[in-house]
């Protein structure tokens, strides 16, 4: 089910990420970077949710497609990181009770600045996961797509900002 959602400016949503601080050392893209073009491989690694969490059954992310690169910019102040990513990347999201799944092609690009203090901030354009605990959306297993911001505090609550946001429930998909 798609459904487009307001979100005013400022409006908090309570969301866990699972895409970006996900990324992991794995097997490398098909597509490699150019070479000396700065890009590097930033491939995802397999997931799991209890039941509960975000689903009323438990989760199993993996991705099927993973050609997603980073690239690390100009740091714009003292104990910030911000890196670049784009990419294709869907992700095998499995019911892992009845072993239904769905295949969410969540190929957007971000910057993402990353602080010393763990807190972390996306600019985002286009499709990404994004797991909810809390928040506006409700607890689940999202597509948000749009153009939007994700601020995330030191520990972990997620704030989702923009003037609309498409969201599509993966646990319904799946249920």
């Amino acid at each position: 089910m798609r459904s487009i959602v307001p979100l005013a400016l400022g409006t908090a949503c309570v969301a866990a990420m699972t895409l970006g601080t996900g990324h992991a050392a794995a097997a490398a893209p098909a597509t490699a970077p150019a070479r000396g073009s700065g890009w590097e491989p930033a491939p995802s690694a397999p997931w799991d949710v209890a039941a509960g969490e975000r689903c009323a059954f438990a989760i199993h992310g993996e991705p099927i497609v993973d050609e997603v690169v980073r690239r690390e910019l100009s740091s714009p102040a003292e104990g910030v990181t911000r890196s670049a990513y784009k990419g294709d990347l869907v992700v095998r999201v499995t019911n892992k009770e009845t072993g239904a799944h769905y295949d969410a092609d969540v190929s957007g690009s971000a910057v993402v600045d990353v602080y010393a203090s763990g807190a972390q901030f996306w600019r985002v354009v286009g499709p990404v996961l994004v797991g909810v605990g809390d928040g506006n959306l409700g607890k689940g297993m999202y597509v948000v797509d749009g153009v939007y911001t994700i601020g995330i505090s030191p520990t972990g609550s997620k704030t989702v900002t923009g003037p609309v946001v498409a969201t599509d429930s993966v646990c319904d998909r799946i249920a």
